[in-house]
């Protein structure tokens, strides 16, 4: 972020002001005629499509942003000058529009190279040069800019960096209502499974512990929304002192599109290795019931894990993403089970478990965690799934 010192302390703020909201009553009539400034809703789907667009195909783009250095609305007059300062020196490829009517304004400058400092600084400076000229300087002296450079994601935001950009907006009603709906559902359904359910983990330990030296549980740092990395529990499956480079090599092939198969393909899934000689004999059965799962009960009963959402990774995996493999954790919260698990995962690639999760992120309501979790005993009775 570049400006002065004042325009930095009025962004600093920014995204907790960046909020989506209708535009005014006789909006329209009074900006008929004016040069084209698409609305909120619209802006923001052409900004999260350029965002897909530049992970996928790893090319950057530039959010100039203009705003209101206080809450207060300014007169149509205002906002006329800067949107005619901007609309002549936007190209015919950037797009302009609403991030917040009337207080926030965008202009999307897409296939930037940002390795190009001069192009950035150049491209910055007259954007500035264009206001200073087009608007009265009492006028612009209530406005501040700021020059957004989004970049693919990379492992920066896998150790809790998230992009700016992910935060422009704050969440809608709507969203913030399946939100609370879907936390809610996890804390009642994962309290009475864990209640219910005790007894059985009782008997597991006692397996476990007979049949295998060594702890109970088996716990190991994942990698949570927005790259935070919290311990996941499971039932130990393993033999103690396990070499975990086989299943790093195996997940390496996997991310690749190259995983070795066992020739059955009822029993290749991804991120479980067919014959695993690191399995103990109780833990080739809970693993093929999926009983080794369930102590990730108590993870979403803390809230670190959801019952319904992208398997979390480990960190070796999201070392080896793609760009835009990135979302899965940046778009939703890890989940026991998820849609690439009821969709047949014996036939899912890594790369159409992630497209899974991001429809899944997108389209995520109360409802669809009900369907899913609903399905979720079919698939594992099956061997197709795993909760």
């Amino acid at each position: 972020m570049s400006g002065t010192v004042a325009e930095r302390t009025a962004f600093r703020s920014a995204p907790e002001r960046l909020i989506k909201e209708r535009a005014p009553r006789g909006a329209a009539r009074r900006w008929r005629g004016k040069p084209l400034v698409i609305g909120e809703d619209l802006f923001r789907d052409v900004l999260l499509r350029e965002q897909k667009r530049a992970d996928r195909f790893e090319q950057p783009f530039v959010l100039v942003m203009v705003a209101l250095r206080e809450r207060r609305h300014a007169d149509v007059a205002s906002w006329s000058s800067i949107i005619q300062a901007l609309t002549a020196f936007k190209r015919d490829t950037d797009v302009l529009g609403w991030i917040e009517y009337g207080a926030v304004l965008g202009l999307i400058v897409p296939e930037v190279d940002l390795s190009d400092a001069a192009f950035i600084v150049m491209l910055e400076s007259e954007a500035r040069m264009a206001l200073t000229i087009a608007v009265d300087g009492d006028v612009l002296s209530r406005f501040a800019m700021r020059v957004h450079r989004h970049t693919t994601p990379h492992l920066s935001q896998a150790h809790g960096q998230s992009d700016p950009l992910l935060e422009t907006w704050r969440v809608s009603r709507r969203e913030r209502v399946h939100a609370g709906l879907k936390r809610a559902l996890d804390v009642c359904v994962s309290a009475a499974l864990l209640a219910v359910l005790s007894p059985l983990f009782l008997a597991i330990a006692l397996l476990v512990k007979l049949k295998s030296p060594g702890p109970v549980f088996f716990r190991q740092s994942r990698v949570g929304r927005h790259g935070k990395q919290f311990t996941m529990l499971k039932f130990r499956t393993m033999h103690v002192h396990a070499d975990h480079a086989i299943h790093k090599e195996f997940v390496s092939q996997l991310i690749k599109g190259s995983a070795p198969s066992s020739g059955d393909p009822a029993k290749d899934t991804p991120f479980k290795i067919a014959n695993d000689p690191r399995v103990t004999a109780v833990g080739h059965v809970l693993r093929k019931t999926s009983l080794d799962e369930f102590p990730q009960l108590w993870n979403v009963l803390l809230g670190d894990m959801s019952l319904v959402g992208p398997r979390p990774p480990l960190m070796y995996e999201v070392e080896q993403y793609r760009p835009w493999h990135y979302r899965r954790i940046l778009e939703a919260k890890p989940g026991m089970t998820g849609l690439w698990q009821v969709s047949g995962r014996s036939r899912t690639t890594f790369d159409d478990m992630v497209r899974l999760d991001l429809r899944y992120a997108k389209d995520c309501t109360a409802w669809t965690d009900i369907k899913i979790l609903l399905a979720t005993p079919k698939a594992v009775i099956s061997g197709k799934g795993a909760v």
